[in-house]
């Protein structure tokens, strides 16, 4: 059996963990604690969901020697970049972009032994992290039962995240306004939680949902799933927050969105180098800012630079106007079914942002 296999193994047996007994109570708490903060503490947990599968097949590795250059070590960030993070994002699980040990703080040359220096923020989840490898190191019987505990603490969060999005009863009665004057609300809103970056990306991926069915243009092409919002662009494997790809299966389009934040060189730079790496056609930069008054003409310059040498197109544009207009082009009630779902279902999303989108769409007719 493979890393994969294990996982997938596992997390089949971590709905239900009645059987599991003789987990001391203090290594207990620690271990729910991890589960809890699996979407905000995500390198942490991708790591130890990949030290305790190995330690599940391979009983007599140390797992605090994480890296093949320690004495008696091994590769976890190999293991986690080819098996765990890919399984994970399958499962429907929390998981980085890449690997957990692209972290700063948990890729130090260091065992993870109990005085570990590696600077983990929340002081509470290190030592969590530090005492559950420590325990299942001196106990590798219990690293399957470890792994099921954090798993159902997780399948928990999971299920109290979702909330049932109602659906519209008279959809003859959509307009392009209130549809967009909802979104505005909905994107705009203070949440004072994480997650409400992503409702532009997911209203954007909703609208290409719906183009790639409705417009000739797009009609072969294909919609690449949405990855975490969170991912840093410097790690990050795509070229976009959405990806459309051809018939061939090559990028057509990719669409990089932006709440909060103005467009500035930097931002127009990165998509450059993106655009040199995966050679897309074209590149959209939404964003529900403006652009920076002052960097207007760098930025004009970069565009012609990239159309002239790559043939790309960069398109700047507003979140909300770019979907005002392809709202002319495809069918309201669809668009709204396909916004409601991606927010109902979405794991980085807080429950508030998901009652709120309940509250506007009441706004729109609803059952």
């Amino acid at each position: 059996m493979n890393h994969k296999e294990k996982l997938k193994n596992i997390y089949s047996l971590s709905f239900s963990i009645a059987d599991i007994k003789d987990i001391p109570q203090q290594c207990l708490e620690y271990i729910l604690l991890i589960g809890e903060q699996a979407y905000k503490q995500k390198g942490v947990y991708t790591v130890l969901i990949t030290l305790l599968t190995h330690k599940s097949l391979f009983s007599e590795q140390d797992i605090r020697k994480h890296q093949s250059s320690m004495p008696g070590g091994f590769s976890g960030r190999t293991i986690d970049t080819l098996s765990i993070t890919p399984t994970l994002k399958e499962l429907g699980l929390p998981s980085m972009a890449e690997s957990g040990w692209l972290t700063r703080s948990l890729e130090q040359p260091y065992p993870y032994n109990l005085d570990y220096q590696g600077k983990i923020s929340n002081k509470a989840v290190k030592k969590a992290f530090l005492t559950i490898i420590d325990y299942v190191q001196s106990r590798p019987e219990q690293a399957d039962n470890v792994l099921r505990l954090i798993l159902n603490k997780v399948i928990e969060v999971q299920s109290k995240n979702i909330v049932n999005v109602a659906k519209l009863v008279n959809p003859d009665t959509l307009n392009i306004l209130s549809i967009v004057s909802c979104l505005e609300e909905h994107f705009s809103t203070k949440y004072k939680v994480r997650g409400g970056s992503k409702l532009p990306v997911l209203a954007i991926y909703a609208t290409y949902k719906s183009l790639l069915d409705e417009v000739k243009r797009y009609e072969k092409c294909t919609l690449a799933p949405l990855g975490s919002h969170t991912a840093s662009d410097l790690t990050s494997r795509s070229s976009g927050d959405i990806e459309v790809f051809d018939e061939q299966g090559h990028i057509c389009e990719a669409i990089e969105v932006k709440l909060d934040r103005e467009i500035d060189l930097t931002i127009v730079r990165i998509a450059y180098e993106k655009i040199i790496r995966f050679n897309p056609k074209r590149y959209y930069i939404l964003s529900c800012k403006n652009i920076k008054i002052y960097e207007i003409q760098e930025i004009n310059n970069i565009i012609s630079q990239v159309r002239e040498e790559h043939g790309c197109q960069i398109i700047i544009n507003g979140v909300v106007p770019t979907i005002q207009y392809y709202l002319r082009l495809i069918s309201l009630e669809i668009f709204v079914n396909n916004y409601s779902n991606l927010v109902s279902m979405d794991t980085e999303l807080q429950p508030i942002h998901k009652i709120k989108w309940n509250e506007l769409i009441e706004k729109l007719g609803v059952e």
